[in-house]
């Protein structure tokens, strides 16, 4: 699912709006501060008056000396202004230029990268077009039912199902707490026992926490991987939610639906260096499968069964089909 140009040029609007409309609103508190507060206006044009005669000195002589001089005259005038504006029952920093993001002043871009909130927007931006965010918005913690899952203790001595997925839960929520932490899951069971659906109520959180967030099925993933690695011709330009650095980088990595692709030597490869390198980056990854522990490690070698075994959190639901309980519940 590329990145159109179309797309591009939307997302760089937003950007603008965002410098816009908080450079109205930086405007709005000054004027507001300068009628109340005249000083700090005298204290702004002596920081910028000061400003303007360090760079001329600069042109003609570079002295750490009169670097000083400056820096502490205008901490001077900094610290007043601070007082001023505390005194009047005002954040110290009421002043200051406002950004949705900090980090890269709401341009998107920290140099020639893209900014994590840059990433994030695409993923939003395309979440939306593929429907991702009703799902999300249908299918979180809020809508979480345990009433599904059975308590009664199951026929081999393991908890109820209602007790197990309590458990899962509570784990699902202590994981969200702790991000980022490089911590990792993976949730294996039959079909209809909640997987996926606990998959969405935690990426539901973590994007809310304002952390990137890659969500892909396994056959998603692996053909975006296989379109990396054998299209040369790829341009720069060519920006995708499921790019090779968005599948490392993103601060959160689900695969959803893990086996149900087809296997082979490539599609081991590829999986056994993606969920490698997001280890060495601490990047947390959820996993969900199907596949029983045996059936797991027979179809992805030992070393990525022992990769997993070693580094994240086994999940495991089972219960009844929810789907079917759903739908004999409506």
């Amino acid at each position: 699912m590329p990145l159109s140009n179309r797309d591009y040029q939307k997302i760089m609007r937003l950007y603008e709006n965002r410098r816009l409309s908080n450079y109205h609103t930086h405007e709005e508190r000054k004027k507001e501060i300068y009628e109340k507060l005249p000083e700090i206006q005298k204290i702004d044009q002596e920081i910028a008056k000061n400003s303007i005669s360090f760079g001329r000195k600069l042109i003609f002589q570079d002295d750490q000396k009169i670097r000083d001089q400056y820096k502490q005259k205008n901490h001077r005038l900094l610290l007043e202004k601070k007082r001023l504006l505390h005194k009047a029952g005002y954040a110290d920093d009421y002043l200051e230029p406002i950004y949705h993001c900090k980090k890269c002043k709401d341009t998107g871009y920290i140099g020639q990268e893209k900014c994590t909130c840059f990433q994030q927007t695409i993923i939003n931006l395309l979440y939306t077009s593929s429907n991702m965010d009703r799902i999300l918005a249908r299918e979180n913690f809020q809508t979480f039912r345990e009433e599904y899952y059975s308590d009664q203790i199951t026929p081999n001595g393991h908890p109820s199902p209602r007790t197990n997925i309590k458990k899962i839960r509570k784990h699902c929520i202590d994981f969200i707490s702790h991000f980022p932490a490089g911590e990792n899951i993976l949730f294996q069971g039959s079909t209809g026992v909640g997987k996926t659906f606990l998959s969405h109520c935690i990426a539901k959180e973590i994007m809310d926490k304002g952390y990137t967030c890659v969500y892909v099925t396994a056959f998603q993933l692996f053909d975006h991987l296989a379109k990396h690695t054998f299209q040369r011709n790829k341009t720069p330009d060519d920006d995708n939610i499921y790019s090779l650095d968005m599948i490392l980088k993103a601060d959160l990595l689900i695969i959803d639906d893990l086996g149900t692709e087809m296997t082979n030597k490539f599609v081991i490869s590829q999986l056994f260096q993606c969920l490698n390198e997001r280890l060495i980056q601490e990047k947390s990854t959820i996993i969900s499968t199907n596949l029983s522990v045996k059936d797991f490690r027979d179809a992805y070698s030992e070393r990525i069964f022992s990769r997993i075994i070693e580094c994240y959190s086994w999940q495991k639901l089972y219960g009844d089909d929810i789907r079917f309980k759903k739908s004999n519940l409506t």
